[in-house]
């Protein structure tokens, strides 16, 4: 009698397929994303109740900015080095649960600054995620997976902040931070049987980075967009909120400010391909930071809480338009080989406006009052918002 042919058992991460492996890497990033934002549209009203300093406040906000811009590029080598994404995507969830979790039970602003730089840390995650994902599309398909994982994340942000408010009024504070840890643990668990094909591995070159920071087309666009974040991050999710509250908002306003800014911020990015086609990146940066400068400027006489609402879709708009702008033109005429390099050193720029924004805007709503902090936010980022962009070039 023949006996049967015994193969191998195959583990799950084998079994799984190309478009199995997409679909459970959009919903990572979904997950991903709203463990990072289910807490932030009341986290500044969160941090004023430990301490009335406004510089404290924003100096713990800041912590999240900060430790992207030192980790983001350097993450990027390190995992080329290696030639293995998933582990630090895998750690940067582990970080987004723990971050969580110490600013839920830490009532001290070290302990805040501690948990939100651990979000930092978190978020620096996402450019292994992005490169890990583009690998399983074809080179000519890059912009639509990057188009998809936008989306994804872009969504799992709004979901997160609607549902803010909600959460705090069923069970408090702790309970958003509270929730966006089990959600970094689903994540976790959706992606640790999902195989990663090994890369090759990749020398750093420090003489190619070295090029690209003295190439004004790859610099410039970088130091636009970390202004542009400069603005975002000193307002919208840094002290509009506190401003909000200071006029009656309750933390249900506060997560629908948050999730209206986010939401034309993602239709801001949609609208870029049809704006690309009437109009040269220049002139569409330099309507980009007038909108934001005349935005911001309106919150030194907002008179109500409705008076945000129309200043969120402003802010988040001309942020959604400039960042894929800013973001294309620092690569647009860089080569194939360099392109993942200027890409990190793009991120590592602009997330120094996210550190910086709610860092230095504290310092000034500290000393000079919070309204008086707006209008000079919104006269930085009008006056060097639209002198830096008259130097950008469309052509070589």
């Amino acid at each position: 009698m023949t006996q049967p042919v015994s193969h191998p058992t195959r583990t799950p991460a084998l079994a799984f397929s190309r478009n199995v492996r997409v679909i459970l890497y959009v919903i990572a990033a979904f997950l991903f994303w709203a463990s990072l934002y289910f807490y932030v549209p009341t986290l500044p009203t969160y941090v004023t109740g430990v301490t009335g300093n406004l510089a404290a406040v924003g100096t713990v906000l800041s912590m999240y900015g900060l430790w992207q811009a030192v980790l983001r590029f350097p993450l990027g080598l390190v995992a080329d080095f290696v030639g293995r994404r998933k582990p630090f995507i895998l750690g940067g969830l582990v970080m987004a649960a723990l971050g969580a979790w110490v600013m839920a039970t830490g009532a001290t602003i070290p302990s805040l600054a501690i948990g939100r730089g651990l979000t930092g840390f978190a978020a620096a995650a996402w450019v292994p995620m992005v490169v890990i994902f583009s690998a399983l599309f074809k080179p000519e398909e890059a912009v639509m997976a990057s188009a998809i994982l936008t989306v994804a994340s872009s969504l799992g942000r709004m979901t997160a902040t609607g549902l803010n408010g909600t959460l705090n009024a069923q069970g408090g504070y702790g309970l958003a931070f509270t929730v966006a840890a089990v959600v970094a643990g689903a994540a976790i668990l959706l992606l640790l049987p999902v195989r990663e094909d090994p890369q090759p591995r990749k020398q750093p070159s420090l003489a190619s980075l070295g090029r690209l920071v003295r190439r004004s087309d790859v610099l410039l666009p970088a130091l636009l967009s970390a202004l542009s974040q400069y603005g975002a991050w000193a307002t919208s999710f840094g002290f509009i909120p506190i401003l909000a509250r200071n006029l009656g908002a309750t933390d249900v306003t506060l997560s629908l400010l948050s999730t209206i800014s986010l939401a034309f911020y993602t239709a801001g990015n949609l609208s870029v391909t049809a704006l690309s086609r009437r109009f040269p990146p220049r002139r569409i940066v330099t309507y980009t930071f007038a909108l934001l400068g005349i935005a911001i400027a309106g919150l030194v006489i907002a008179p109500s809480v409705g008076w945000l609402y129309a200043i969120q879709v402003l802010i988040g708009a001309a942020t959604g338009v400039s960042y894929p702008v800013l973001m294309g033109s620092s690569i647009r005429f860089v080569d194939g080989p360099e392109r993942a390099t200027a890409m990190g050193l793009h991120q590592a720029v602009y997330a120094i406006g996210m550190f910086a924004g709610p860092w230095f805007s504290g310092i000034l709503a500290g000393a000079f009052g919070l309204r008086p902090m707006f209008g000079f936010t919104a006269a930085f980022c009008l006056i060097l918002g639209i002198l830096g962009t008259r130097l950008l070039s469309d052509r070589k």
